[in-house]
């Protein structure tokens, strides 16, 4: 096959960027997208110029850290599916493809298709954890949890937060990120001691980072290669509208007090 590639180039944070165009030869239908960038990447340091920067870890589409926009679809034409899982038989021979970072505010682009984000991080750090102690490993099997709760919980957990959804989500929102970081902690029983205070703070941090508001548009859900449903919103206003009347309560009741 033979492609024609108008690659995103950005040599940093305050560079201007632009898109150059490269052509793809000798393309086999076998290869992974990544492994197509890594041969146009080997010619370009044969001929002496500057690799395409592109996120990727573990390429079995586990780690999310492959986040490209390819023809404006995050990850590509193919549903859940990471880019790394993507095969260039997705393609025809002659295709023009447009390869782009994620383009969220929240994002910062750092080089070429690279983007920063640690604001996911931040918001995990914020309350995506179960502080309160649930024993050790010997006492897994005293706590019940039924196969339905556990089926959601594992459902929520399949996010890898690769960003696919902030990137798709027209007004860039972290909703369905944070959704479903916090509903696998939330439906589980080790989660309840801090259920409130969770998502509390896990949506104080997402706004902090600017993500935009969600309208569900339901993109998200789309865009999603390990299709988290958008359930998990409905689940997370729910508790955050539950968390803020009992804020709202006990704040009321220590003012009261005092």
């Amino acid at each position: 096959m033979q492609l024609t590639l108008r690659v995103w180039r950005q040599a940093g944070p305050a560079a201007r960027g632009a898109f150059q165009t490269l052509q793809a030869n000798e393309v086999s239908e076998h290869m992974s997208f990544l492994e197509m960038l890594d041969v146009v990447n080997e010619e370009l340091l044969a001929r002496g110029e500057e690799p395409i920067a592109f996120d990727h870890d573990c390429r079995e589409g586990i780690c999310g850290t492959c986040a490209l926009m390819i023809n404006g679809i995050p990850h590509g034409p193919q549903r859940a599916t990471t880019t790394c899982q993507l095969h260039m038989r997705s393609f025809r021979d002659g295709d023009a493809i447009t390869i782009e970072p994620w383009r969220a505010g929240a994002f910062p682009v750092l080089r070429d298709l690279v983007v920063d984000r640690s604001a996911f991080d931040r918001i995990i750090a914020a309350g995506g954890f179960v502080s309160a102690p649930t024993g050790s490993a010997q006492d897994a099997n005293t706590i019940l949890v039924s196969k339905e709760q556990a089926d959601q919980a594992m459902d929520s957990a399949a996010c890898i937060g690769c960003g696919a959804c902030v990137a798709a989500c027209p007004n860039g929102s972290a909703m369905l990120f944070t959704a479903a970081k916090v509903a696998h902690l939330a439906i589980l029983p080790q989660g309840q001691p801090e259920r409130q205070r969770r998502v509390l703070a896990m949506v104080r941090q997402m706004d902090a980072e600017e993500f935009g508001g969600c309208t569900l548009f339901a993109e998200c859900e789309a865009a999603c290669p390990k299709e988290i449903s958008v359930e998990n919103i409905a689940r997370l206003n729910r508790d955050l509208l539950r968390a803020t009347l009992a804020d709202r309560g006990r704040i009321a009741a220590e003012s009261g007090s005092g």
